[in-house]
């Protein structure tokens, strides 16, 4: 195994603490996210330390319009832009899911869309999720969402996915081949950058009670959702 000199160039020693800066400057922007084109980063690693949430604009509360996982009368509402075809998004699945369970009818999810435009199927599983429930209603959309991010986002699927809920597959492909919803997932995008999501997954945690709101962007370790969630239940 080759080995450095003992008195190496000066020059070398300068160029490698150069590097470590950039490599640590990376390294604490890292959110767990996909973030759009322009941004400081495409993808990063998720990291234990909370970073400092980036300011929430206007943000768009919970309605009856939305897909809501979790008892309609918790005091928390996880607003959770997306996209069906971002590995951190199904990655972060789970997560969203465990708090629900674990806040047990405190905390409920609210799913909205945010296709990425480098996603060639996001824009189009979004809308086959919003004609699921359009005939199934709040149950078939979850039951869409899931074996999306677990079984794949390509179209040839979908058909699969219909016929096992019980949907009408005629009603489904017309729906899914006319746009119908294509309007509405611009429409959860623009609220979204309305209120600061900039990637994906991008959180919005709200009080439905007091409208306190904070952003926690990315696939972050659950921990860090559970200190912002028990702020506001305080």
């Amino acid at each position: 195994m080759s080995e450095l000199p003992a008195k190496s160039n000066p020059w070398f020693a300068v160029s490698m603490g150069l590097v470590g800066v950039i490599v640590g400057y990376g390294l604490a922007l890292g959110t767990g996210g996909i973030s759009l084109p322009g941004t400081t980063a495409e993808i990063v690693e998720p990291t234990a330390a909370a970073p400092t949430p980036p300011p929430v604009g206007e943000v768009t509360p919970p309605s009856d319009a939305d897909h809501v996982r979790g008892s309609a009368d918790a005091e928390i509402t996880i607003i959770e832009y997306s996209d069906f075809e971002c590995p951190f998004c199904s990655r972060h699945a789970p997560t969203i899911d465990q708090l629900v369970e674990d806040y047990d009818g405190k905390v409920n999810v609210v799913f909205r869309h945010f296709p990425l435009s480098f996603h060639a199927n996001a824009q189009k599983a979004a809308e086959a999720s919003e004609c699921a429930a359009d005939q199934g209603g709040n149950d078939a959309f979850w039951g869409f969402h899931d074996s999306l991010f677990t079984e794949g986002v390509e179209p040839e699927k979908y058909d699969d996915y219909a016929t096992e809920l019980g949907l009408d597959l005629s009603e489904f492909n017309d729906c899914l081949d006319t746009d119908k919803f294509a309007q509405k997932t611009k429409d959860d995008m623009a609220s979204g950058s309305k209120g600061g999501v900039r990637g994906t997954p991008g959180n919005i945690i709200y009080n439905n009670e007091t409208e306190e709101s904070e952003m926690v962007s990315g696939a972050q370790p659950i921990d860090n959702f559970k200190a912002v969630i028990d702020g506001m239940l305080k």
